[in-house]
């Protein structure tokens, strides 16, 4: 929320989505102002921000979005007010057609019968608008525009190429200061940036949106794999792994192929069947289920799977490790009884907080509830929400988690999470679903204990979201300053010169003997540029082996956060940095 000052000295609280979408109003105004031509698209506000796009003959410079920064700063001087009015249909398009504005003339025509059609208006400019807005153009009181880029009209790639402006905006100077530094800090902290720098990953044209994940980079994912496993093997979960690739017919009977398919790798086999690549692991996991016949006493029966999995994503919408075509989801499928919904739900709940505890990383709960297309039985629905809120007021408190009031999914209600970093930035980690329909799909069943058939009820279910995303986020998070139980090089051995080397040797193996990831500069370069190196690679632990190391069978340890800790026995500092990797939690 947003404390603006109103006329008359009074001062309100508002969304920052509604902020940010008038300052795009503000956007566009100014861009009319400077390029009567440009044709409006759309402007709405995002999660950190606002966008507008336009058809333009060329596409936006540096100079270009200078003068319309300077150019909004002015209608934000002129105070103007936010008029709403509503037009019938005939008159909107009429408007909108004397205007000069077809993408807005389109939208008018999409909208269904019957639709309220309402405009906005400030001083000379007018838009077709939902709203809501602020009052007036003068409450914004910092903005600044960072980007331009190319953006396909409705996101697809057969429209015209419409060029697109990003921006921010605050009621005070001193937020959007604060914002901007936190944009140039995380430019250093660009996990793309860092995953080259220190060898963990990168990508290429070869495979867009599938990383290449070198040595150091597979050996911290199979760390938090294996960290992953262990915890949901103590909660009784069961690993099992499906086929990459399934016929149609599945995807049809989950319902993905009607919904989902264009976003789905497809392809034919030698036989002239249509097969996918799998984008989710649910129809798989339903498949284990099915597989034979289920009691209500093996309920819940948990299904956990790593596999990986593929989403024909948009290249336009690939960034990095946060949305790539090819990733491991730290997926689980719990089928439960009615009964159950509550006690599972807070278990999964437990687990995301013991996980996010291990890396300092705290995160908020979002209920979203019934929807109005909303499939099944009402009096399900309500039970289920009123076990979801149940657990919430006991893990959060009541009023300490949000609700997204008609956002569930058709088939259940569901739990995000949403984790901030280390510079306040926000991101939809996890989910937790329950989902009546697909077992209905599948004809799944269990025999209670009165020997009737019952329908299980789903619980979809991702905690990192994929690993590939979190590794990502805890990059950055860390700025590549892994803790020392994470870091694929926990320590560097650096010999002063080629008379140490064989005791080096020796630290090594012993190091690598007590369980310890260690690499060795032997090269013939001075001390201080080794060490600088290994800065750089942000290693926990170096260290320094010269002539009186070797004399006392010792080490010279020096630490990333530390510095110099001086000279040790080497069981000493085994001992250190082992008790140092227990601990991490």
């Amino acid at each position: 929320m947003f404390k603006i000052k109103l006329h008359g000295g009074k001062t309100a609280e508002v969304e920052e989505s509604m902020f940010w979408h008038t300052t795009s109003h503000i956007l566009a105004q100014a861009v009319k102002r400077l390029f009567p031509e440009a044709k409006l698209a759309i402007g709405p506000s995002i999660e950190n921000g606002f966008y507008y796009d336009f058809d333009v003959e060329k596409p936006f410079s540096e100079e270009d979005l200078a003068k319309i920064e300077e150019e909004m700063k002015k209608i934000i001087k002129e105070d103007l007010e936010l008029e709403r009015f509503e037009l019938p249909r005939e008159e909107a398009l009429k408007l909108m057609e004397e205007k000069g504005e077809p993408y807005k003339v389109e939208l008018i025509n999409d909208l269904p019968e019957g639709e309220v059609i309402s405009f906005y208006k400030q001083g000379d400019f007018t838009d077709l608008c939902r709203g809501p807005h602020v009052p007036n153009t003068g409450v914004i009181k910092a903005v600044k525009l960072l980007s331009s880029s190319g953006a396909y009209w409705r996101g697809d790639e057969k429209n015209k190429m419409l060029q697109r402006i990003y921006g921010i905006s605050f009621p005070k100077a001193s937020e959007l200061e604060e914002y901007l530094n936190m944009l140039e800090e995380a430019k250093k902290r660009d996990h793309r940036k860092l995953g080259k720098e220190l060898d963990l990953f990168f990508f290429d044209e070869t495979a867009p949106g599938m990383a290449y994940w070198m040595p150091k980079g597979f050996k911290m994912m199979n760390i938090l794999i294996d960290l992953w496993r262990k915890e949901h093997e103590k909660r009784g979960y069961l690993e099992f792994s499906g086929p990459q690739l399934n016929s149609s017919e599945l995807w049809k009977t989950s319902g993905h192929w009607d919904h989902y398919k264009e976003d789905m790798f497809v392809l034919e086999d030698s036989d002239g069947k249509e097969q996918a690549l799998k984008p989710m692991n649910c129809p798989n996991a339903i498949k284990i289920y099915g597989s034979k016949l289920r009691s209500y006493k093996d309920l819940p029966l948990r299904f956990s799977d790593i596999d990986v999995i593929h989403r024909n994503e948009k290249s336009g919408q690939l960034n990095g490790l946060f949305r790539v075509r090819m990733f491991r989801q730290d997926d689980a499928h719990n089928f439960i009884s009615q009964d159950q919904i509550g006690s599972e739900i807070k278990d999964i709940i437990e687990i995301a907080k013991y996980l996010y505890g291990i890396f300092g990383l705290d995160f908020e709960l979002t209920l979203s509830t019934r929807p109005d297309d909303f499939m099944g039985d009402i009096e399900l629905w309500n039970e289920a929400e009123a076990n979801l809120r149940s657990v919430l007021d006991e893990l959060c408190g009541k009023d300490q988690y949000r609700i997204n009031e008609g956002d569930g999914a058709f088939y259940g209600p569901k739990i995000d999470i949403k984790m901030k970093d280390c510079l306040g930035r926000e991101w939809q980690m996890g989910t937790v679903q329950v989902d009546f329909q697909l077992p209905l799909r599948f004809n799944l069943s269990y025999i209670d204990s009165n020997g009737d058939k019952k329908t299980p009820i789903l619980i979809h279910r991702a905690l990192f979201g994929s690993f590939e995303r979190f590794i990502g986020i805890i990059t950055e998070h860390f700025a590549g300053a892994f803790p020392a139980w994470l870091s694929p090089v926990q320590v560097k051995v650096l010999p002063i010169s080629d008379n140490q080397k064989e005791y080096a040797e020796k630290v090594v193996a012993e190091l690598a003997a007590n369980g310890l990831r260690v690499e060795l500069d032997d090269r013939q370069e001075k001390i201080g540029y080794k060490i600088r190196e290994a800065q750089l690679s942000k290693v926990p632990y170096m260290l320094i082996l010269g002539e009186k190391e070797v004399e006392s069978g010792a080490v010279g340890v020096r630490a990333r956060k530390e510095g110099d800790i001086g000279a040790m026995p080497i069981a000493d500092f085994i001992a250190k940095i082992q008790e140092e990797i227990k601990n991490f939690k």
